[in-house]
């Protein structure tokens, strides 16, 4: 386990109860044309994989269609409260696996249906995780990708980014749209739809679940009140700290491999 991947265990293993309430992370037009998507490509005998599965939301949605769902993140306790959780629902055909989501325990062309939600903005390798998503989904097979996304706006970007690592030093990096275009295709992915929304981060209960320290939440909220003008609107900042945050959804089908 890398340094990064450390640090993304000990954020995340004290975190999970808190994710699995979430409303962000519990419902959202992105679940919706996810379940639509799901329902009209793929038989209920297909295998799915979830990478950084957290609280499991995606997972559950997954084993309400699918007999078998793999449900893979870095975080002991999350896996835990996935199992829990998907016994109390009586989805019997959920199994987790702690590994990362560059290096995949699951052999060539093992699943029919590999998807990640609210997950990418955290990995280390990115690319390498794309890759090895296409490697372990048959050809022909589909991709889910949803993400939290960095705005067009330079500006706003770079402000996005700042305040994400200071709440949240597993951050990452959000992609933009473009990187995601281009990821995907480099993997071996054919992009058949694209979504996008913008979802509304309510500052208070955005801090709670991640619960940074009090001077990091002093910096965070320095760092809204002094940012320009162009980037309030296009984070559509409010007085409280809250703000929008720009999502997309990538459904794909994967292609067949170069030998």
């Amino acid at each position: 386990m890398t340094s990064h991947q450390r640090r993304v265990h000990r954020q995340f293993d004290p975190r999970a109860a808190a994710y699995l309430r979430s409303e962000v992370h519990a419902r959202g037009a992105d679940l919706r044309l996810a379940q639509e998507l799901i329902a009209g490509a793929l038989a209920p005998g297909a295998r799915a994989l979830d990478v950084g599965c957290g609280a499991g939301h995606l997972t559950y949605l997954l084993a309400e269609r699918f007999a078998n769902v793999a449900a893979v993140d870095l975080s002991g306790r999350m896996l835990s409260s996935v199992r829990a959780t998907a016994r109390e629902r009586r989805l019997e055909g959920v199994h987790t696996h702690e590994a990362a989501a560059e290096a995949l325990p699951f052999e060539d062309g093992a699943f029919h249906l590999v998807a990640t939600r609210y997950s990418a903005h955290h990995w280390q390798h990115w690319e390498a995780a794309l890759g090895q998503m296409r490697r372990v989904v048959k050809a022909g097979g589909h991709g889910l990708f949803i993400d939290s996304l960095a705005p067009d706006d330079a500006l706003a970007d770079t402000h996005l980014q700042a305040i994400e690592l200071l709440r949240d030093p597993s951050h990452v990096r959000n992609r933009s749209a473009a990187e995601w275009q281009a990821g995907l295709a480099a993997a071996g992915f054919e992009i058949v739809r694209t979504a996008r929304w913008r979802v509304r981060i309510d500052f208070a209960s955005w801090i709670a679940r991640m619960r940074p320290p009090a001077r990091k939440v002093a910096m965070i909220r320095q760092l809204e009140s002094e940012a320009p003008q162009e980037v309030r609107e296009a984070l559509e900042l409010e007085p409280d700290g809250s703000f929008m945050l720009p999502v997309g959804l990538w459904w794909a089908r994967a292609g067949h491999l170069d030998p």
